[in-house]
């Protein structure tokens, strides 16, 4: 599928007026050397390498390979890259338009190229996700015989969107989120090469924090928020993009927030003291500005994890499995789509009855074991799996829990130093008043061993 009339006529323009296109357009790296971030797909004989090297084909060409990673950290810049270094053929798709219709004409294509010019094809398909398994079948047989080399983008983990014998043919490999040194070196380099901006106007620093932060790691946001503080900047006839025109271009005010300070930890403590003390609001506007930030997702699911033995525990059980859910979601998804789980987690938190008593029953049993008070096992708990256990009076004497009426043999399990301890006091908030109840049955029942009931 070549270019049309239309295409070609765009294209042709661009050519002639370069400032015609976004910036972020213009600054697409026209060599891999260009790229910033990635370096570990970068490498010497690394899959991309090879796919834009002469002499890469017969019995070890290269391979296709898939490219997973959220918005705006490069996977279409590397395709752009190896159809500018290649010599090969190279077509490109999208799965939000594109067809088995089309498919099938680009791997005709590609035949037609092999025979007649020995030439080989690269076929470049943006959001293959978004592909059926039927229109994902399609492709298995270019791929298997190398009609095509694929190159495939997904933001979705391919291991759900993406069918298994297509996922076996080819190289899944992960890009890494662009971290702010990436897009610091990007927006300098925009900001000061003739494609770019041309040294029109100048970053200061915190005119360039708060970019850093909208840009929340996507390469292509960065660029636009810089491309619309340019315009204002030159319309007011400023040599530099201060703060405020960056806000009133990019119409989003900058949050005053270090992730390597103060605000770091204070905002995260007020989230998490506005979900121990049950404001849901105030924890959704700190969680909103820790978001609007750029601050680790993960960090933000850690605490929340941490949150729900801290303070809310046995009151509501559901809290932590809610929590370590949307540590994992985020993980899996990254922003923008994991505000919503975050979101998610935060109100459930925040609204779930509280008990800190998981917090002060291991604080207790700590502060006893630091202060000394760790006597020896007592000699029916050891071990007597080994040989000689029985001998030196190991396991002797234990009753099994599960051979007496409810299961709960009273019989000493504490060492001799904390015997009678009670670390654990329930509360009656929530499902823990379930366990209030449930906690003095059993402790009546094994005060049984006290009075030498025995195991009954």
């Amino acid at each position: 599928m070549e270019p049309d009339l239309f295409t070609a006529a765009a294209e042709d323009r661009r050519e002639k007026d370069p400032a015609s296109s976004p910036l972020a357009v213009r600054m697409r790296p026209r060599t891999l050397d260009e790229v910033v971030g990635q370096q570990h797909l970068l490498k010497p004989g690394s899959p991309l390498r090879r796919l834009v090297e002469e002499g890469a084909g017969g019995p070890a060409g290269a391979s296709s390979v898939i490219l997973w990673g959220p918005p705006g950290i490069g996977k279409t810049t590397l395709a752009y890259v190896v159809s500018q270094a290649t010599q090969k053929r190279f077509v490109e798709l999208s799965a939000i338009t594109a067809g088995v219709k089309e498919v099938r004409a680009v791997i005709e294509g590609a035949k037609r190229a092999a025979g007649g010019y020995g030439k080989e094809t690269v076929l470049f398909l943006d959001e293959i996700h978004r592909f059926s398994k039927a229109q994902q079948d399609s492709l298995l047989p270019a791929v298997e015989n190398r009609w095509v080399t694929l190159i495939a983008a997904t933001t979705e983990n391919p291991y759900f969107s993406i069918i298994s014998p297509l996922l076996s043919r080819s190289l899944l490999l992960t890009l890494e989120s662009l971290t702010d040194e990436d897009l610091s070196a990007l927006m300098r380099r925009a900001l000061t090469e003739d494609r770019g901006l041309g040294g029109a106007v100048s970053l200061p620093a915190d005119a360039e924090a708060h970019l850093l932060r909208i840009a929340g790691g996507d390469a292509r946001r960065a660029l636009t928020a810089l491309e619309a503080g340019a315009g204002s900047a030159i319309a007011k006839n400023e040599d530099e993009i201060t703060l405020q025109t960056l806000e009133e271009a990019v119409d989003r005010a900058a949050v005053r927030y270090d992730k390597d300070g103060d605000q770091h930890y204070d905002v995260a403590s007020a989230l998490i003291k506005s979900i121990r003390g049950s404001d849901v609001d105030a924890a959704l506007h700190y969680l909103a500005r820790m978001i609007e930030a750029g601050e680790d997702p993960r960090f933000i699911a850690r605490r929340l994890m941490i949150s729900a033995s801290e303070d809310i525990g046995l009151a509501d059980p559901t809290a932590l499995p809610i929590a370590v859910a949307a540590a994992q979601a985020v993980a899996m998804i990254g922003f923008p789509e994991a505000a919503l789980t975050l979101s998610h987690a935060t109100i459930a938190l925040a609204l779930a009855p509280k008990s800190n008593t998981a917090t002060t029953a291991i604080g207790a049993a700590l502060a006893d074991v630091r202060a000394g008070l760790a006597g020896a096992v007592p000699a029916h708990l050891r071990d007597g799996h080994y040989k000689g256990a029985a001998k030196l009076g190991h396991a002797q004497g234990y009753v099994y829990p599960h051979d007496v009426p409810g299961a709960i043999a009273a019989q000493q399990y504490a060492p001799d130093e904390i015997q009678g301890k009670r670390y654990y006091e329930p509360t009656r908030y929530g499902a823990e008043a379930r366990y209030a109840d449930v906690v003095e049955k059993v402790r009546e029942r094994l005060r049984g061993a006290d009075r030498g009931q025995g195991g009954v």
